[in-house]
């Protein structure tokens, strides 16, 4: 028992800087878990992915006006996501062009121009704290901000919640109703990228979509419900984030992609042997209408 206690429990019980990770995952999933089911539900998983990326120009102005300042690698951040979300609705819009494709064209443009930036106003190490982050090196004022935006995230979805999913489900409907389809996704793409700059601080840019969108889309594997779905993943991202944290402690792993291979580890065991269409399923359903 004293040897699983000192594994398990030992490093959040002796050291602060790991409780202060781990209350980081809790605010994270709490902030993830309804942004990513949602994501998957409206089809737009890769486009979480651009989200994340398109933070980084944003963050690297901000780290070159103020170093390595929160506030002002947070701001620039939000303002670049949303710069991006909103170029890519207007030329989705006035143009031919899917969303999808117009988000590809300006998250290769927004991740190129950051990794410049960063690359020429500072060091290899400044760019690795960028793309990868550091859970373990999170401080108050970054748990501070981790907790608000979590905060307004699920004050945000308790109030749009039977609006977005109707959005997501049957927009014509809501625009028969409503006519209000344009701003449940506008706010939905500004909780994203708010969930981004949350998440970028301790994941960085690179790793910070995977807490979001892997236990998401396992917990399709699951359950069916869209409250069941929001409440499974985001505990998965916790136990990701649990996980993670104890693995790089003992093993002097790099602890963002310690906790992402973790809820990729969850995804691929929900994709073998999940009650709902996962491969088991789907072997066992095969035989049974051979036989």
């Amino acid at each position: 028992m004293t040897g699983l206690y000192d594994m398990l429990i030992g490093p959040f019980a002796d050291f602060a800087f790991m409780r202060r990770a781990l209350v980081a995952c809790l605010a994270l999933s709490l902030g993830a878990g309804p942004i990513g089911v949602f994501l998957v539900l409206r089809r737009m998983s890769l486009i979480g992915d651009t989200m994340a990326h398109s933070v980084l120009p944003g963050a690297a102005l901000g780290f070159i006006f103020a170093g390595l300042s929160l506030p002002a690698m947070s701001l620039g951040g939000f303002l670049a996501g949303v710069l991006v979300a909103m170029a890519s609705g207007l030329v989705s819009r006035y143009t031919p062009q899917k969303e999808d494709a117009s988000f590809a064209a300006f998250f290769m443009i927004s991740l190129a121009f950051g990794v410049l930036l960063v690359s020429t106003h500072g060091t290899s190490v400044d760019l690795i704290h960028v793309l990868f982050g550091s859970i373990l090196g999170v401080d108050d004022q970054s748990l501070t901000l981790m907790a608000g935006i979590s905060t307004v995230t699920m004050l945000a979805f308790a109030a749009i919640y039977r609006g977005l999913i109707a959005d997501c489900f049957d927009r014509t409907f809501l625009a028969s109703l409503e006519g209000r389809g344009g701003i449940y996704h506008g706010i939905f793409l500004v909780l994203v990228v708010l969930n981004m700059v949350a998440g970028f601080q301790a994941l960085g840019t690179l790793m910070a979509v995977g807490l979001m969108m892997l236990p998401a889309i396992a917990a399709r594997f699951w359950v069916r419900q869209v409250w069941s779905l929001i409440f499974l993943a985001s505990a998965s991202a916790f136990v990701s984030g649990y996980c993670g944290l104890v693995l790089s402690y003992r093993f002097d792993w790099p602890s963002g992609p310690s906790i992402v291979l973790v809820a990729g580890l969850l995804y691929l065991v929900s994709l073998t042997i999940g009650p709902r269409d996962s491969l088991l399923i789907n072997v066992l359903r095969r035989r049974h209408l051979r036989s």
